[in-house]
């Protein structure tokens, strides 16, 4: 392993960069809990505007919306992570021949996406909201009747009728963009835009409010901002690659 100054140097400012997206990420899900309390008011606006059939939006890009909810679903997320462990010698586990990268990588971005999802099934035993597609939206004056089962358009027929609050898809796909943006810098708006898209879906779709998705990003993106903090993604430097 090269342990020049220079090699030392370069690693310490990888570190350093890591502090400074961990920061970012934090104002980040801070300003998605903001977003979050902004959105309470408009809420049952939004969602009788979504809730319209046939739907307002065209069809083509309700198409493109659900394409999106791939980057939140579960099964869309372990197909992309599978993907980028095939791909990516710094994910890939140690097998004959293959570089040895850390492991921690890929733990980081399957904690990243799932974590904040766990985040979100226990607030959702905690606190029932009625999600827009089983809400009798008419005759709720704010936001706040959404939560409890008043607001419920008919009978109870299962428990996630009441789970809208807060979005657990929102959660995944914010966690998981913030550590794809973590291991990799470039594709960061990439990965946010598809957060954003996926979180979308949700609310267009009327299985969430806008504030559901909001939280849920909140903590998706700080759930991610712990994860990837300590080492940068291998290898953390030009120099210190050579060197190993």
């Amino acid at each position: 392993m090269d342990s020049s100054p220079s090699s030392d140097v370069v690693t310490a400012a990888s570190g350093a960069n890591v502090d400074r997206y961990r920061t970012w990420l934090l104002v980040v899900a801070a300003g998605c809990a903001a977003a979050g309390l902004l959105a309470f008011p408009f809420d049952i606006t939004v969602a009788r505007w979504c809730k319209q059939r046939p739907s307002p939006l065209p069809g083509d890009l309700l198409k493109f919306l659900n394409l999106a909810e791939a980057f939140a679903h579960g099964l869309g997320v372990t197909a992309l992570i599978a993907t980028l462990l095939a791909s990516d010698p710094a994910l890939a586990l140690p097998l004959p021949g293959r570089p040895k990268g850390p492991r921690w990588n890929l733990l980081r971005l399957v904690g990243a996406a799932a974590v904040g999802g766990l985040v979100v099934d226990l607030v959702k035993v905690c606190v029932e909201r009625v999600r827009p597609n089983s809400a009798d939206l008419g005759g709720i004056e704010s936001a706040l009747g959404t939560f409890g089962k008043t607001a419920l358009a008919g009978p109870l027929e299962h428990a996630a009728q009441l789970m809208s609050f807060p979005s657990g898809h929102a959660a995944a796909a914010a966690g998981l963009a913030a550590a794809l943006g973590w291991k990799y810098p470039r594709g960061r708006a990439a990965f946010a835009a598809l957060a954003v898209l996926a979180a979308a879906q949700r609310v267009v779709t009327s299985a969430h409010y806008p504030s559901d998705v909001c939280f849920g990003a909140a903590i998706g993106v700080a759930t991610a901002a712990a994860l990837v903090g300590g080492r940068p993604p291998w290898p953390q430097s030009v120099a210190e690659s050579r060197g190993a």
